[in-house]
């Protein structure tokens, strides 16, 4: 996915830009970079975060990054930032998103005989790609407006220039961008979790399609926000920080309402709770609450050494990471009927030797319920999953072998509680071997969140959403 982050103060910004990026590392696996603007122009750095941390890659050359106003991101996708010379002036740009019709985008560019410097792999760097679009224009609010009616998938923005920057959220409002203020400096970024500890105070949600310039006074809106949402609501599920915000409802208080919820159609008889760490965690905890049953820890993460299962780029190395980084508690274990929360089943690889290995500790009866409905289709708005194939989802694969093709049916499937989707689900539990298993409804994993449903995106599970 990606996250970014940028600073406009009235003194230096280094160490907010430094740290408030780095509060976005758990958003993205592939690549860090920043960009700073001073009397002298555009210094930056961009470094590879697959094997090492943001923060260590970075802290060396902080002495050389001096300036008033700079922007950072996180990226899963192409080297950024970039620095663009145009008739617009010269400019940085970091973003966030995917973009879907690339190939037409380049087409039609070549067809102007332009020409773009960032590729890897012969891939053109979307980044460069929005550039692009944007210097088409005769202004910078002009240019995002254009090149966010061109693209297919999403793109959320931040532009660096001389005066201040500009910030402008996705056309449908799937990725978030907030405004954030301290006296004498103005803040953007992708998560509220990176303001408190720097001193700054959320002051404001952009709107879908809505931009911003920022200067260290503040803010000018320079186009207001769309009327129509679809922001990722696997963002409060399993992306999003547990501190973090978005439209002004925290993640972890959803996560609580997503356990509680399961727990209220549930009357399995267990020893205890736990949550697959970290992002079952707050489900686990909401479900233990409303059913007033212990919480425990019987898989414990090893944080100093191993990242998250998601950072190498290498399938068969994010399962060797996610197999590792949990340690059994064999005491909490051995003779229990354990129930676990997880946010979400994508590939259930991973799950099924975690059930594996809770039986041969002891376990007698391994229960999990999951804090969304089933994936059915790949994500096509951002990039979660997009190194996965659809028959790579475990529901996918179980509809397949159901119903002898892998796209037959999918709406019933969907629907909670038909007897195709407990056809489904049941072959799933089988397969990872659980004593049970049962998904969120649809119907409840909105409730928690707390938006109109027809705000939110929710593809990934029904195909509902749109560009």
């Amino acid at each position: 996915m990606g996250g970014l982050f940028g600073v406009v103060s009235d003194s230096d910004c280094v160490a907010d830009l430094y740290y408030g990026t780095d509060y976005h590392s758990h958003l993205g696996t592939k690549r860090g970079g920043m960009a700073v603007r001073n009397q002298h122009g555009f210094h930056r750095a961009i470094h590879n975060i697959e094997n090492s941390y943001f923060r260590s890659k970075f802290e060396a050359e902080l002495s050389r990054f001096h300036g008033r106003l700079g922007i950072g991101v996180i990226s899963d996708t192409d080297p950024q930032p970039l620095i663009i010379g145009s008739h617009l002036g010269t400019f940085g740009i970091v973003t966030v998103g995917r973009i879907n019709n690339m190939a037409e985008l380049v087409e039609k560019a070549f067809a102007r005989r332009s020409y773009f410097s960032g590729t890897s792999d012969g891939i053109t760097n979307p980044t460069e790609v929005m550039a692009m679009l944007i210097c088409q224009e005769d202004s910078f609010e002009a240019g995002i407006r254009a090149a966010q009616e061109a693209i297919h998938g999403s793109c959320s923005l931040l532009l660096l220039t001389k005066g201040g920057i500009y910030a402008a959220r996705d056309r449908l409002g799937r990725t978030p961008l907030v405004a954030g203020r301290r006296p004498g400096a103005t803040a953007i970024s992708s998560e509220t979790c990176a303001f408190p500890n720097l001193g700054f105070e959320t002051t404001y949600f952009l709107g879908p399609g809505e931009i911003l310039f920022m200067t260290a006074d503040g803010w000018e809106q320079r186009r207001p926000p769309g009327k129509e949402m679809q922001i990722c609501s696997f963002l409060w599920v399993y992306y999003g920080y547990p501190a973090s915000e978005y439209e002004g409802i925290n993640v972890e208080d959803v996560r609580y309402r997503c356990g509680a919820a399961l727990a209220r159609h549930d009357e399995v008889k267990v020893d205890l709770v736990a949550g697959i760490p970290d992002s079952g965690i707050g489900h686990a905890i909401g479900y233990a609450s409303e059913r007033k049953l212990p919480y425990s820890r019987p898989f414990v993460k090893y944080t100093p050494t191993w990242p998250r299962s998601f950072m190498p780029q290498n399938q068969a190395m994010r399962d060797l990471v996610a197999k590792m980084k949990l340690i059994p508690v064999r005491r909490l274990i051995a003779g229990q009927r354990l129930l676990f929360c997880d946010d979400s089943i994508v590939r259930g690889t991973q799950l099924k030797e975690n059930v594996q290995i809770l039986f041969d500790c002891g376990a007698c009866e391994v229960h999990m319920r999951t804090a969304c409905p089933t994936l059915i289709h790949p994500c096509e708005f951002l990039n979660f999953s997009s190194s996965r194939s659809t028959l790579d989802l475990a529901g996918r694969k179980v509809i397949k072998r159901l119903e002898g093709v892998e796209d037959k049916n999918l709406d019933e499937y969907a629907q909670a509680g038909s007897a195709r989707n407990l056809a489904m689900i049941d072959a799933i539990r089988d397969q990872l071997h659980l004593t049970s298993l049962r998904y969120q409804t649809m119907d409840d994993l909105v409730a928690a969140i707390g938006l109109p449903r027809e705000r939110l995106c929710t593809h990934c599970w029904d195909g509902s959403s749109h560009y």
